[in-house]
């Protein structure tokens, strides 16, 4: 009877079963829905993370300027060495168009051995103009009262003192004939003159039996209306003899490891040429611009360490590093111009030394248009009508638009300094013009790095 009872008040009152199992399913619910609150707060501030993140990447507190760093861009899809450090550096160092605004500074390196301190500062007051740099460097074996007396040489000149462009290099190294150790110190004086200023745009290495044949006003003048990115440096492919004299033999150069002095050590050992790059051969005398030897200390592809690693075992290496890299490197290889810029006699045969200069050589050397020359045996009389007729030299200096001392009274007229920018061309720019536009020739140019 009981259950009767029960259906008859189901069919009585359907809803009232549906409203109790409504209210007991929404209690279960209501407790489920826990969650909802904590997931909408988390999406909320996924979202303005999201947000922020998108317009702080393509909009910068400067209003729209490019970010700071492009190797991280992202707008230059389509060129893909914007991702690389490399092509930043490029850039860094891509500085002609602001040298380009003013006068050419130079930066020197003359060097020397035992006995060549006073030839050295010789040299340095025929080549010395305020504009320039120059650092000194005497090599090991020259003994240490001779280092000190270069430097106060240096110390006691009131000019010297004045511009401070003059250094002698306290580290003296060790320089091995046709070893690498010449390479090495001349990139060390490399490193020193960038560290100490970056206003020059020419690298020039000379020895102290060099010369110059034309005054830094002439020089300068000249290089005033030259593109700043051509290097001077005489090269040329090795070939012939030289690929088994000296590409394949195996040399140590014991200046990179002993305190004294000895020459190189020829191993038994042959090598084959090398397949990733070509080697070129010529002058250990150049002219190279500051872009060009930076790229030389920094390598941001690595070539000019590769190739300095190969050339610690090369015989004459000072006269193929710079050649074998600037002639594999697009960047630079349209930019060597096959010339010293200097005058030399060589032996005959087989041409493989310089003979020294004396007033024999004199006429030869005005006609050949070199702006230096060498070698030179120390005071040659030579130097002295060199000093005269070439350089207009009478007191410390060569002659120069900068001086405006008087000379009464046999003063110097360099004690008192103008306008470095100004220059005084006199013969010698237009012999040097003479030699750059046979360089600077089509046919000249199409010999390069050949």
């Amino acid at each position: 009877m009981r259950k009767l009872y029960r259906k008859l008040e189901l069919i009585r009152n359907p809803l009232t079963s549906v409203r109790k199992n409504v209210n007991s399913q929404s209690g279960r619910v209501l407790s489920d829905r826990k969650w909802i609150i904590p997931f909408f707060a988390s999406l909320l501030v996924s979202i303005t993370l999201f947000l922020s993140a998108i317009f702080g990447l393509f909009n910068t507190p400067n209003g729209g300027d490019q970010l700071p760093f492009d190797i991280i861009s992202f707008a230059r899809t389509e060129d893909s060495s914007g991702y690389f450090v490399e092509s930043d550096l490029k850039k860094s160092f891509n500085t002609s168009g602001y040298a380009s605004m003013e006068a050419p500074r130079l930066a020197y390196l003359i060097s020397g051995t035992k006995g060549d301190s006073r030839r050295m500062m010789r040299t340095l007051q025929a080549v010395y103009h305020p504009r320039n740099q120059y650092v000194l460097h005497l090599d090991l074996e020259a003994p240490p009262r001779e280092r000190l007396e270069l430097t106060n040489m240096v110390k006691i000149d009131p000019t010297f003192r004045e511009v401070e462009n003059v250094r002698v290099m306290a580290q003296s190294n060790l320089v091995t004939y046709k070893g690498p150790t010449m390479i090495a110190c001349t990139l060390q004086a490399i490193a020193i003159l960038l560290k100490e200023s970056l206003d020059w745009d020419w690298f020039l290495n000379l020895s102290a039996s060099d010369y110059p044949l034309v005054t830094q006003d002439d020089l300068l003048h000249v290089f005033s209306n030259l593109s700043r990115n051509l290097n001077f440096i005489e090269h040329t492919q090795i070939a012939g003899w030289k690929l088994n004299s000296r590409a394949k033999p195996i040399i140590v150069d014991p200046g990179l490891y002993l305190s004294k002095k000895s020459d190189i050590a020829w191993t038994t050992q042959r090598r084959s040429l090398p397949t990733s790059f070509k080697l070129y051969t010529g002058s250990a005398w150049v002219a190279l611009t500051r872009t060009f030897v930076e790229y030389c200390i920094w390598g941001w592809d690595n070539l000019p360490r590769t190739i300095l690693m190969y050339y610690t075992n090369f015989v004459s290496s000072p006269e193929g590093y710079f050649h074998t890299v600037i002639c594999n490197t697009d960047e630079f290889r349209s930019t060597a111009i096959s010339h010293d810029l200097h005058y030399i006699a060589w032996d005959t045969p087989p041409k493989q030394h310089p003979v020294s200069l004396s007033m024999k050589d004199f006429d030869k050397m005005v006609k050949s248009n070199a702006p230096f020359a060498r070698k030179f045996h120390k005071n040659d009389p030579v130097l002295d009508k060199i000093d005269k007729e070439l350089l207009g030299r009478t007191g410390r200096f060569a002659a120069g638009a900068w001086c405006i001392g008087g000379s009464e009274g046999g003063a110097d007229p360099c004690s008192v300094r103008g306008n470095d920018s100004v220059f005084a061309p006199g013969p010698g720019a237009k012999r040097l013009q003479e030699l750059l536009k046979t360089l600077m020739s089509e046919d000249s140019r199409k010999k390069q790095c050949s």
